[in-house]
């Protein structure tokens, strides 16, 4: 069968640097960090005591007072995302068909707060009596996400939530290209969702030495590729995109911002938590979103690359794009954007998808910032462009994307200007 073509037509964003996309993209492009002192939980006695917070989010924008306690942060951060996305895309609703879009929200943890406080309460109850509120689960787990989009709009097409760890969004939004292309929906909302900076969720990726500790130096503790990283720098927040089928999004005269050419996915098959230090995973993955989107390594102009700057994780991304790329990595632009968000572990790949197809929108690439030259890795090759600490224009035809989750899960996404 022939496959149907699949655009971008609305987009929308909660994060570290804003709560809208315009927010977001002006400040990843100025190279704005979004580290701080940890304001959610007391983290004075933790080993790493800041984040990337989303910062004056406003629940009662788009939940009634009394509404807001159904929800945990999470799926409030996903549901504003969705409806920026939505209104970005500009439906009729009273044409759109409803049976026909869908919503695949990802999350890599769900609604670890809720979990936390609920057992909490059971803990330090006087009497010790079971008293769960009950919205607990409903607001823990991982699908209702997407479950609250598709109801608040009515969209009844394929609904669900995709776990992969940090690849969880990226590998939503293939699901979501696959629906579409496939012929089994015409429009479909998919992104992510995090919130897991709270007292379990920081100190468990600690206790892994995952994090980084700069705690005089939050703003510059992100510095993926530097020989001085030291861990990744939590973060949190929503993205949503707006998938659509070409035609039908002609015929509605909706504006385009890319088009997805393909998608990839693998297994590291390697080690619960560490990438192959080969990169044999990611080169898998990024070989196989090229050949879905039956293109070559010379069409890529710009990786967003997982970036996280940790130790291992770094050279073994780096590894490779040297072996999928060859002599053209040395001429494609590659960033970290996590440098400015912080990691966002089940949003992140939404997120850097935005980011992507902005930067083939408007041909220009955001930096990887807090990079010195005096703090260059030997393992690294630096005859890479890896826009350090300033954003740079060049023509952008297409961007590639990518995600690595704990459990060897990988994912990639390739975004192309529209023709």
């Amino acid at each position: 069968m022939e496959l149907k073509r699949v655009v971008v037509t609305g987009l929308g964003a909660v994060t570290p640097l804003g709560n809208s996309v315009p927010e977001f993209w002006e400040n990843l492009l100025k190279g704005v960090s979004g580290a701080g002192p940890i304001t959610h939980f007391d983290a004075s006695k933790f080993k790493t005591q800041f984040a990337c917070e989303v910062k004056n989010f406003d629940p009662l924008k788009y939940f009634e007072k009394k509404e807001v306690r159904k929800y945990d942060l999470y799926a409030q951060f996903a549901i504003a995302a969705a409806k920026e996305s939505v209104d970005d895309a500009a439906f009729d609703m009273e044409k759109l068909n409803h049976d026909r879009v869908g919503v695949i929200f990802a999350s890599g943890i769900g609604g670890i707060g809720t979990f936390e406080q609920e057992v909490k309460n059971y803990v330090t109850s006087a009497d010790g009596v079971p008293r769960y509120n009950p919205f607990f689960i409903p607001k823990m787990i991982g699908d209702i996400a997407a479950g609250h989009i598709s109801m608040m709009y009515g969209f009844r097409g394929p609904n669900f939530g995709t776990v992969s760890a940090c690849a969880s969004s990226t590998n939503a939004l293939g699901v979501a290209f696959d629906l579409i292309r496939l012929g089994k929906a015409d429009v479909v909302v998919s992104g992510g969702a995090e919130a897991s900076i709270t007292a379990s969720g920081v100190g468990g990726f600690t206790s892994m030495h995952a994090l980084s500790t700069r705690n005089d130096e939050p703003s510059t503790a992100s510095r993926p590729f530097s020989k001085s990283r030291d861990g990744f720098v939590m973060g949190e927040g929503a993205a949503s995109l707006i998938l659509e089928e070409l035609e039908h999004a002609k015929a509605r005269g909706a504006k385009i911002y890319a088009e997805i050419a393909g998608t990839g996915a693998s297994a590291d098959a390697y080690h619960m938590t560490a990438t192959h230090p080969e990169g044999l995973g990611a080169t898998l993955v990024m070989e196989n979103a090229l050949k879905d989107a039956n293109m070559k390594p010379e069409d890529i102009d710009y990786i967003n690359v997982h970036g996280t700057s940790t130790p291992v994780g770094d050279p073994s991304e780096v590894k490779a794009i040297l072996r999928v790329f060859g002599d053209h990595a040395y001429k494609l632009n590659i960033s970290s954007t996590k440098s400015m968000t912080g990691h966002l572990l089940g949003a992140t790949g939404a997120l850097e998808t935005i980011a992507s197809i902005l930067s083939v929108k408007n041909d220009i690439v955001p930096p990887t910032i807090n990079h010195s030259d005096d703090d260059k890795d030997p393992e690294i090759d630096d005859k890479l462009n890896f826009t350090f600490n300033k954003a740079q224009k060049r023509v952008v035809r297409a961007a590639l994307s990518n995600t690595f989750g704990f459990g060897g899960h990988n994912s990639s996404i390739i975004v192309k200007k529209f023709a």
